[in-house]
């Protein structure tokens, strides 16, 4: 068969990451042309399906560069319950996999639990949760996401109206742990255009999700009852790309790839930091109730950057919910502290400075005695 350019380069982006993890030609007999199976004891890979064009694209992609590698590749389609008729796509979708020749198929029903942080991140959560528990009694290397540039663009988008920072702006990163198990995006050098012609190409049916307003008219406007990310991609995106005048997901992609590689670099410097000025309290200060302990002196001769993302790590890895102003009190107590009281955070968690250290504290009254 002839393959497309998108199919083409589809391809070699997934053998890309792939060797970049590890996971490239398991046998010089797969390297020649012919038909080949892999090894019962190959190393298996998973896409997480959802139906879409995206992820049917990925599918059938995957499943190629398996039989060129020697690699197994199944797929994982995880039913949210939360559209009528949810089970039937996810079976459907399934079903499409199998076709295409992935081995194992599993479809996986989950409760998704209601909280705080709103529907979609609901769902996220539980998604993951349940893709890696898969994966991991599957005894997979990796789980491939099908997400586009596209994709990549909105989430930029998103972190820019609901975030500040540099981390509003490095969007989605090309690998990242969750639960245990090693998630890959090949595709975020690829656009939705790409994907469907891939779909078209094979012959592949694909699910669209309401919610996304493909149904709707392009110069018409969503209402704000769906999701931001359609209406970032139905409104805002082709609103930037006519004001513009050039393809603004691939801008702001590119740029999300700058900003994670200043964000990876940070974040490394971060971690030296935190091994030499975040201590483990004593016996007497844990009877206290005190979380951590920091250098005051040695945090205020680190450049404002690294020593705010330092303060940050610390309440992260603590399990503290804050705010950029509270980061910033807690910076005024290394830096311009008078005697003033740190800042005091959810769940009775405060900050208080004593001589040169300063006490992350799970009771901030006690922590004085």
């Amino acid at each position: 068969m002839v393959y497309s350019a998108a199919m083409k380069k589809a391809v070699g982006l997934l053998r890309s990451t792939l060797d970049g993890e590890g996971l490239g030609l398991q046998d010089q007999r797969f390297a020649h042309h012919g038909v080949h199976r892999p090894d019962p004891d190959a190393p298996l890979i998973l896409v997480a399906c959802s139906g879409g064009r995206d992820s049917l694209a990925l599918a059938c992609v995957a499943h190629l560069v398996a039989d060129m590698t020697g690699l197994r590749c199944g797929a994982l389609l995880i039913d949210h319950g939360l559209m009528p008729d949810s089970d039937q796509v996810a079976e459907r979708a399934a079903g499409t996999c199998r076709k295409l020749g992935l081995d194992p198929v599993r479809v996986t029903r989950v409760d998704v639990p209601v909280t705080s942080a709103g529907p979609e991140a609901d769902a996220r959560a539980a998604r993951y949760q349940a893709l890696s528990e898969q994966a991991l009694e599957l005894g997979a290397k990796a789980v491939l996401l099908a997400h586009t540039r596209d994709d990549q663009a909105e989430t930029v988008l998103i972190g820019l109206i609901r975030s500040q920072g540099l981390e509003a702006i490095t969007g989605m990163a090309r690998r990242v742990e969750r639960g245990g198990m090693r998630y890959l995006r090949p595709f975020l050098d690829l656009d939705r255009k790409d994907t469907t012609a891939i779909c078209r190409q094979q012959g592949i049916d694909w699910w669209d999700d309401p919610t996304n307003g493909d149904d709707r008219p392009a110069d018409s406007t969503l209402p704000e009852t769906l999701p931001l990310r359609s209406r970032i991609r139905h409104d805002l995106l082709p609103a930037l790309n006519r004001f513009a005048g050039r393809d603004m997901a691939r801008r702001l992609a590119l740029g999300a790839d700058m900003a994670r590689l200043d964000q990876d670099y940070l974040d490394t410097q971060v971690d030296g930091l935190f091994q030499r000025l975040v201590s483990r309290p004593d016996s007497d200060q844990i009877a206290k109730g005190v979380l951590a302990c920091l250098d005051a002196h040695g945090l205020a001769d680190c450049h404002p950057a690294l020593r705010t993302r330092l303060l940050a790590q610390v309440l992260t890895k603590l399990g503290i919910r804050f705010t950029a102003v509270q980061v910033q009190a807690l910076d005024n107590l290394v830096c311009r502290w008078h005697g003033q009281q740190g800042p005091r955070f959810p769940s009775s968690h405060t900050a208080i400075r004593k001589g040169q250290v300063i006490l992350i504290c799970n009771d901030g009254d006690h922590a004085h005695r």
